[in-house]
């Protein structure tokens, strides 16, 4: 089995600054999407996780290398190595190009600035000298200028490339002699076109290309991926703001040359550059349209006036609460046609920029007394979902008819879990049940340093459970992820006539798999579909958990979807009745564990679904020992795991493992603890 490569990893750790961090994430969400996942990631992470089978390009962005070599030195860049070289790509900007050459030289004889050394990556095999243009200060633009580069063509095979550009520079290097490594796999991708301030050797290399074994790295001493609209006029230092002027001029070239880079190591790019849309108003309801005004009520100690409006100013996120029924019928279409221009966050005239969704009031529109219409609501039919909830709730065993009932629905939102799980006086008094979905995130969540992209077309809702402290000894809260992976394979199946041989399977302990329908049935290739995360708070002698759930639905990006494995002659799925599905699913399950706990019967269910019967895995947190998986414990959900000596034979040794201190890598087999 092979796993698709859909993740782009942005270090965010020690040495790396915040500005640098958002820049590469803002312009490499907006070239990569949907195809790309791009996730921040520490130190750690690259350290202990088993992040490579997933990761089509590992990026390093601008900060101060010393940083990066003191956590990554060793195992970190043995691991970023073994990457690169195994098929892998390296992007690295300025402190992420010296980083990533043989030999770092900056600012040699200046006492405060100097630093001089060796690097282990090497992926350059010369030396990065800085600086390129005096003035540098760490942490301001007084050093910042619009470099010129010029751009050599015939290394750029595909995408329309420009011969020359401005590119944000603030500190960088330039790769020293680079013509002379050609016959080592440098290709010079853009030179400075101005006297340098230190000696650069043949050439004036700025963007260099590096082939290493399998794999491939790209380096540079500027920010190309810096983006005009994100830098700040207002900043500290002489002529910057005709600095902003003269890089927003060459946007285009600039984005233009980054899209060739990528596609040059091997990644798909959006060529139509896809923008981050502006969060909409959020819609409040219940199966009864009376009982949203029951949530309203519960919330009524945490709602503030202010000029008349009501707010709830929690921990994460400020909410307007909102009542169509006082509005005029003219005031409503006013506010219906703002929605659908999406202005509710950029009031700076819509520049598509780096946002700070924390600080974006959040519109609640509370309908008492009917369902959203299909104009408020378009691509969400509220009518649609919850005639299939009373469906699926009359035709199904022990369901909990308030899990459901109550629903949160945002067009675009920042992420359903977040709303939920951060705002903790919002939290504390929601039903449980209580259903928050959307049809857009843009700043979704996953487990440990993952990320479940969340574009159009996928299925994206979260749901709060409190649960009893008294349940723990019986029905421990560990379960749920296990109760939410069940009920998506179980959901799915039952979804109608039809589904009962739906190619969906289980991986341990929240993510969900698929046979990929673009290879032959007989390879059993499997891919990621979906993905599970629970966030647990206790309060008040109950835990409140949040179970957050991102399943592509008919997005085929970035891996497949439900839509591409459904036969043609099935009825379609659509988000509203496999909402329905999955919530009501959720809800039996449920209320079957408080009362039976994890009993034999839902270990027989999970291991139906799951795809690790038998598998041999090497356990590295315990030393490297190969061993056989041979289930979960009832008990607390540990992974049980034989230890395998000879020929493969049990020793009599069981590992118990638990699954939130592990990563498992399905694909290469590998049980690592995280720390």
């Amino acid at each position: 089995m092979a796993s698709k490569r859909m993740n782009v990893l942005v270090y965010a750790g020690n040495g790396s600054t915040i500005e640098s961090v958002r820049h590469c994430v803002y312009s490499l969400r907006r070239l990569l999407s949907p195809h790309y996942a791009v996730i921040p990631v520490n130190g750690d992470a690259i350290i202990k996780e088993p992040w490579t089978a997933s990761c089509a390009l590992f990026v390093m962005p601008g900060g101060a290398d010393l940083g990066y070599c003191r956590t990554l030195n060793g195992e970190g860049n043995r691991r970023i190595t073994q990457f690169v070289e195994r098929g892998g790509a390296y992007f690295g900007f300025c402190a992420g190009g010296y980083y990533a050459s043989k030999r770092c030289e900056f600012e040699v004889g200046n006492p405060k600035l100097e630093v001089v050394g060796d690097r282990e990556l090497a992926f350059f095999p010369g030396t990065c000298r800085g600086l390129a243009f005096p003035g540098f200060v760490y942490h301001s633009e007084q050093g910042a200028r619009d470099a010129e580069l010029e751009v050599d063509k015939t290394a750029l095979a595909d995408g329309t490339v420009p011969e020359v550009f401005k590119s944000y520079y603030n500190g960088g290097g330039v790769f020293v002699d680079a013509p002379k490594f050609k016959g080592r796999g440098v290709e010079i991708l853009a030179s400075y076109t101005e006297k340098l301030h230190v000696e650069s050797g043949e050439g004036a290399a700025a963007i260099v290309y590096c082939k290493v074994g399998d794999g491939a790295a790209i380096l540079t001493g500027p920010h190309p991926e810096f983006a005009a609209v994100n830098l700040d006029p207002k900043a500290d230092a002489a002529d910057f703001r005709r600095v902003i002027q003269s890089l927003a001029q060459d946007d285009k070239p600039r984005t233009d040359f980054v899209k060739a880079c990528l596609m040059k190591l091997g990644l798909q790019v959006n060529q139509e550059q896809s923008t981050v849309p502006s969060l909409s108003r959020l819609h409040l309801t219940s199966m009864r349209p009376p009982d949203a005004s029951k949530i309203v009520d519960a919330l009524k100690d945490i709602i503030v006036s202010q000029d008349g409006e009501e707010y709830i100013k929690d921990e994460n996120d400020t909410f307007h609460l909102e009542k169509p029924s006082a509005w005029s019928l003219g005031k409503l279409n006013d506010a219906l046609a703002e929605d659908r221009q999406d202005k509710t966050d950029q009031d700076d005239g819509g520049e598509d920029r780096i946002l700070d969704y924390s600080t974006v009031v959040k519109r609640v529109i509370i309908h008492e007394n009917e369902h959203p219409s299909s104009k408020e609501t378009p691509y969400f039919n509220h009518h649609a979902y919850f005639a299939n909830l009373k469906h699926y709730q009359s035709t199904t065993k022990d369901v909990n008819a308030d899990f459901g009932r109550d629903l949160l629905y945002g067009e675009v939102i920042t992420s359903t879990n977040t709303m939920l799980e951060k705002n903790t006086q919002l939290l504390r008094r929601l039903p449980s049940g209580f259903t928050a979905t959307a049809t857009v995130q843009v700043a979704g969540r996953g487990r440990g340093t993952n990320v479940w992209v969340s574009p159009a077309g996928s299925l994206m809702f979260s749901l709060v459970v409190r649960h009893e402290m008294s349940l723990m000894p019986k029905a421990p809260i560990v379960f749920l992820q296990y109760l939410a992976a069940l009920a998506i394979v179980e959901g799915i199946i039952s979804y109608d006539t039809g589904y009962q041989d739906f190619p969906i399977k289980l991986k341990w302990p929240n993510d969900i798999y698929a046979l990929d329908p673009s290879q032959s049935s007989a390879s059993k290739t499997y891919v990621k579909i979906g993905g599970i995360l629970v966030n647990s708070h206790y309060s008040s002698a109950e835990y409140l958990s949040v179970v957050g759930i991102g399943l592509n639905t008919t997005n085929a990006l970035p891996t497949t979807s439900l839509a591409a494995l459904t036969p043609a002659h099935l009825p379609p799925i659509t988000p509203e009745k496999l909402l329905a599905r999955l919530v009501t699913t959720f809800s039996s399950l449920y209320s079957r564990f408080r009362t039976t706990g994890f009993d034999r019967d839902f270990e027989e269910m999970y291991y139906r679904h799951w795809l690790h019967t038998d598998q041999i895995v090497t356990l590295e947190a315990e030393g490297g020992i190969k061993a056989r998986i041979k289930g979960i414990t009832r008990d607390w959900g540990l992974l049980i795991a034989e230890e395998l000596g000879w020929e493969d034979r049990p020793t009599g040794k069981i590992v118990q493992l638990q699954s939130d201190s592990n990563s498992f890598d399905f694909f290469k087999g590998l049980l690592k603890r995280k720390v």
